[in-house]
């Protein structure tokens, strides 16, 4: 099957969209899939090599074709034309993407004319800009025509795309009580890469204790919570495994920890390439996800790093909240804690501190459970969905 995934980014990208969105296009060329991703330029010079960038292993299933670079005022309205034309003119197969907007415009053009779209939601649009001001520092407040603009476009690819994604059970569930029903919809979580003869490693022998956080810096990720919580537990350390020094929410956080008086006890390493992220995660004793309650924690989320964490063979202290239910289960591969709560969180950290036994047994289950998680897995999922909507075309 010919795949065209467009994705309006610059690449490679060290968010965690750019790694989703390279892993997905690899592991569908390695099912035999001809995958083309196309990307906006690297904004690096010398551009950088993504195959090397990821650390992987050449496929010659997946081409990666960038636009030329742009002005700012012209990128987004530039990749739109240029992946609307790829999709008329190359005909693909099947377009596969996660752009809302374009995938809205594919579906007004003539069924004649255009391939078959398959969409894969990371949230509702709607509620996630309605909530961004307060998710993301310094983000602005979106108009209320913004807000009926999305749902209208939500509505259109609902009911239009012959596939749609969601990467949450609960989303899923939204989204059929917003518009009804719809044939071929599929929950596919993210993934994680998995190394060929992996053996679970035991925990660092070496103290302090050390809690490790690794993933965007956010409000709504939580990093506060863990520096408070950090404040109850004196004995340990903590690294925080994401962000650069600068940003405003890399500069709040470590003015907290000022505050706190933890400062001494806290690491932020900045952000990392993947192979650097692994190993920061084999020499932690615990791994927390401190996501904070919000529309987009409750129902959307489905981090890189939870199954990262799952994969990496160390105990989890999560909160408790339904998407992150959808893949942890409490007192058995995880601890589930309140949301928000840093007194909850540092209990949790206690007690597994204290109980070798119950953290060796979370640790083992969530390092067998990521077998489910694989990058390759998820193919063979979406491939399911990517053929049904080709049988219809």
């Amino acid at each position: 099957m010919r795949i065209l995934y467009p994705a309006d980014i610059r690449f490679p990208l060290e968010r965690a969209n750019g790694l989703q969105t390279f892993e997905t296009c690899r592991a569908l060329a390695a099912r035999g899939h001809t995958v083309t991703l196309l990307v906006r330029p690297d904004t690096t010079r010398p551009a950088r090599d993504p195959w090397l960038f990821y650390g992987a292993t050449r496929d010659t299933g997946l081409t990666i074709s960038r636009l030329p670079p742009l002005p700012a005022f012209l990128r987004r309205g530039a990749y739109l034309a240029a992946a609307l034309g790829r999709a008329v003119s190359v005909l693909p197969d099947i377009v596969l993407t996660r752009d809302l907007l374009l995938a809205d415009m594919l579906l007004r053009l003539p069924v004649k004319l255009r391939p078959p779209l398959v969409y894969e939601s990371h949230g509702y649009a709607p509620a996630m800009a309605a909530e961004r001001h307060t998710a993301i520092t310094g983000a602005a407040t979106v108009s209320w025509r913004k807000i009926l603009r999305l749902t209208a476009r939500e509505s259109r690819v609902w009911r239009g795309a012959a596939g749609y994604i969601t990467l949450t059970r609960i989303h899923q569930q939204e989204l059929e009580d917003r518009f009804g029903m719809r044939a071929n919809s599929a929950v596919i979580p993210d993934g994680v890469r998995l190394e060929p003869g992996r053996t679970l490693q035991p925990p660092p022998a070496a103290l302090p204790f050390t809690i490790t956080y690794a993933g965007h810096l956010y409000p709504w990720k939580g990093v506060d919570v863990l520096l408070q919580a950090l404040a109850e537990l004196p004995q340990v350390q903590a690294r925080i495994v994401g962000g650069q020094p600068g940003e405003a929410d890399h500069v709040r956080l470590d003015g907290l920890a000022r505050t706190l008086g933890v400062a001494d006890r806290v690491t932020f390493t900045g952000w990392l390439p993947p192979a650097s992220v692994t190993a920061e995660l084999a020499r932690a004793h615990l791994l927390i996800l401190p996501n904070t309650p919000s529309h987009t924690s409750e129902r959307y989320t489905s981090p890189l790093k939870l199954f990262e964490y799952l994969a990496a063979g160390r105990p989890i202290v999560a909160s408790d909240l339904a998407a992150l239910r959808e893949v942890l289960r409490n007192e058995d591969t995880a601890l589930l804690v309140e949301p928000g709560s840093a007194t909850a969180l540092a209990a949790a950290v206690r007690r597994l501190m204290g109980d070798p036994t119950l953290a060796s047994g979370l640790a083992t289950r969530a390092f067998d459970d990521a077998v489910y998680f694989g990058w390759e897995t998820r193919a063979q999922r979406i491939d399911v969905v990517l053929e049904a909507a080709q049988a219809e075309a």
